[in-house]
């Protein structure tokens, strides 16, 4: 991604957080909530969505303090799990959506890499922005799976456990900011590989 303007690497980056939102917000719909589309969410409108820290002045920090990746994120977007018309399976598919967005964007973008060395379209500023829409969505889609409040990957793991497992998930979640920090400070690295790994198997790179 240092190969692209930042500016640019920025904007696939809120682009891609962006839609992950919306996912979550058209999931929630479909199973009868509401709220995202009462709130005004349901759009791809990033103003609707920035969080000023979160989707800009992090973002910026990361890259020109050469952190080796960008990273960031949106404000929520609101749904009432209790209006879900199937509160268990609802809850673990509006968390899986945006997940589910971020890796199928990835893939897209994996395929236009392939189509393009096969026919010869191929050029490096091309691959270069095409392959950091495909990074920076396996790096949205592998960190969200990590099952840490508030990340998705925790409400996915708490929608199928036993109700007696909501006490827990209660108290993680107030020291949810604390979690995150620790974990993308001590824990980041041992992601790098997986992303790695994702990303060359679907561009063959």
């Amino acid at each position: 991604m240092q190969g692209i303007d930042p500016i640019f690497s920025i904007a696939i980056l809120i682009m891609s957080i962006v839609v992950h939102e919306v996912s979550h917000g058209y999931m929630a719909y479909y199973f009868g909530d509401n709220t995202a589309k009462y709130a005004g969410r349901l759009t791809l409108n990033p103003i609707k969505h920035l969080d000023p820290f979160g989707s800009v002045i992090l973002p910026v920090l990361l890259y020109f303090t050469h952190a080796g990746f960008i990273f960031g994120w949106a404000k929520p977007v609101p749904y009432n799990p209790m209006n879900l018309r199937n509160r268990k399976w609802g809850t673990a598919l509006v968390a899986m959506a945006g997940i589910i967005a971020n890796f199928t964007i990835a893939v897209i973008f994996a395929l236009i890499i392939r189509l393009a060395f096969a026919y010869g379209f191929a050029s490096i500023p091309l691959i270069s922005i095409l392959s950091s829409i495909v990074v920076i969505n396996v790096l949205l889609g592998v960190f969200n799976l990590v099952p840490l409040p508030p990340l998705d990957g925790s409400k996915v793991l708490f929608s199928l456990l036993p109700d007696s497992a909501r006490k827990a998930e209660f108290y993680l979640e107030q020291y949810s900011f604390l979690l995150v920090v620790i974990f993308i400070v001590f824990f980041w690295q041992y992601l790098f590989p997986v992303i790695s790994s994702i990303f060359s198997f679907l561009t063959g790179l």
